[in-house]
């Protein structure tokens, strides 16, 4: 018994209960790869794989003798979240799917809707006789994390100029346009010594998280931030080491939870100090993220403490760098234009690293922030390092395929789609830099909190969604 029987349309929860049972996390994409080459294979459709495991199938119009092709883009990575007490190996192990009502969610995990429903509505579309032009589907990689499978892939052999990208959350919106960024790591280096004293570990948990593009300006809690600020007024109060500041696993995910480890040879002003803070923090939170756990328990760390001056550093850089929601856009209303996120902590042995996504529709401005994170980090002796850039998506004012698409849809549920730009980044930038005059717009069915444990996709929607994507397919085969 399948999890998905019974569930409509019929072959696009089959493919995306197919590959929810393949691990498919950002970096580990090949075995998903590979599945839709065979996919290819088993369907006598040409396709090219290359090394950064990115899959394009080419497959004949029907119904029609169109021989434009369409371009359908969707991407094969997921990020890969887990609740505090789940044991799944993700690395190794698929999701577990659970339905409930409108709703299918995986157990403990990401679902993985994003981008997987994207997969499976194109594959359900390759294996069915419903009218199209040809159709070159393109399968992308890591976009998760930096979208470093379309900055490689080779598109020499893609003739299509119009694309649908279905990498979005909600129906009805029609994404036209996107912000450009990059990731921006901040490295500060740490000095060790002998240090007596009692150690303990202080935990952030409980946070709602998010995606750093669809949620940054919720005004969530940052449990990677919050650490700063729990250090900072401890230091103020006694005198502590830090042993290790460590939080979140993906630089586009708002961290849920964190940790610093610390030594201090005043306990009790210590634990006093964080629990007068937890009740600050609570109470700045409690409308936006009321859910905050702060907790602080002995530890026993093997390691030495980082020195005084470096302690001090740690604080600094934690409290004091920006993140969050830095300016909203002036042009779209309640479009967020500059924002960054700090998502992954991490200390070694000998540093401290900080890893931002720094996101803006405006060039100038992303490129302010990467110097506002260098200059802070030279005031404090460290260092920056950014990769992973990519551009904006500009708004493409003549569109065929967005008046074909509002028409269609407009048709279909009597009343005219969302057109919008948005703060989080889209492969569609990457692609238009790619393809000139790449007429492109990116739809998807409805997905809740995405990049999350608690990510869900309402299974109703998907029906409608690939019912409207049917509907224009067979318009732009029908059109002359």
């Amino acid at each position: 018994m399948r999890i998905t029987d019974g569930l409509s349309p019929k072959k696009v929860f089959y493919y995306f209960e197919e590959i929810s049972k393949i691990p498919r996390g950002s970096g580990n994409t090949k075995e998903i790869s590979d599945y839709c080459v065979k996919f290819a294979e088993s369907h006598g459709f040409k396709y090219l794989q290359d090394d950064s495991n990115n899959c394009i199938i080419f497959a004949p119009s029907v119904g029609c003798d169109k021989t434009e092709p369409i371009l359908l883009a969707g991407h094969l990575d997921m990020v890969c979240e887990k609740a505090p007490d789940c044991t799944k190996d993700m690395e190794k192990e698929g999701v577990e799917l659970t339905v409930d009502g409108d709703s299918i969610s995986a157990v403990g995990t990401t679902l993985g809707a994003d981008d997987g429903i994207a997969v499976a509505m194109i594959l359900a579309l390759l294996d069915s006789d419903n009218k199209r032009p040809p159709v070159e589907a393109v399968f992308t990689t890591d976009e998760e994390t930096g979208m470093d499978g379309a900055k490689n892939i080779d598109i020499s052999s893609l003739r299509g100029k119009m694309m649908i990208n279905l990498d979005s959350e909600d129906e009805g919106v029609f994404t036209v346009s996107c912000a450009g960024g990059n990731r921006t790591r901040c490295i500060l280096p740490v000095k060790r010594e002998e240090y007596s004293g009692e150690a303990f570990k202080i935990t952030v948990s409980g946070l709602k998280g998010g995606h750093s593009g669809a949620e940054i300006h919720r005004g969530r809690a940052n449990a990677d931030m919050l650490l700063g600020r729990i250090l900072n007024y401890a230091l103020s109060v006694c005198d502590v080491r830090v042993i290790s500041v460590d939080g979140g696993l993906k630089d586009n995910a708002i961290p849920t939870s964190a940790e610093a480890v610390v030594k201090t040879q005043e306990p009790e002003n210590l634990k006093k100090a964080v629990c007068e803070i937890s009740e600050v923090i609570k109470n700045d939170y409690a409308s936006v993220d009321g859910g905050i756990v702060i907790d602080i328990k002995e530890a026993f760390p093997k390691e030495k403490a980082a020195d005084k001056d470096s302690t001090e550093k740690i604080a600094a850089m934690l409290s004091s760098l920006p993140c969050g929601l830095i300016s909203m856009s002036r042009d779209i209303e309640g479009l967020p234009e500059t924002s960054l996120n700090l998502g992954i902590l991490k200390t070694e042995e000998t540093k401290v690293s900080a890893e931002f996504c720094i996101r803006s529709s405006v060039l100038l401005k992303k490129e302010e922030l990467k110097s506002r994170l260098a200059l802070f980090m030279k005031a404090i002796g460290g260092t920056v390092v950014s990769f992973g850039d990519y551009p904006a998506w500009e708004y493409k004012k003549k569109s065929r395929l967005r008046n074909v698409m509002t028409r269609v849809y407009t048709e279909m549920y009597k009343k005219e789609p969302v057109i919008t730009a948005i703060h989080g980044g889209v492969e569609c930038g990457l692609f238009s830099d790619k393809i000139d005059g790449l007429d492109c717009v990116s739809i998807g069915p409805n997905l809740k909190d995405i990049h999350t444990y608690h990510e869900s996709m309402s299974i109703s929607s998907v029906k409608r969604t690939w019912e409207f994507l049917l509907e224009v397919l067979k318009e732009l085969a029908s059109a002359s």
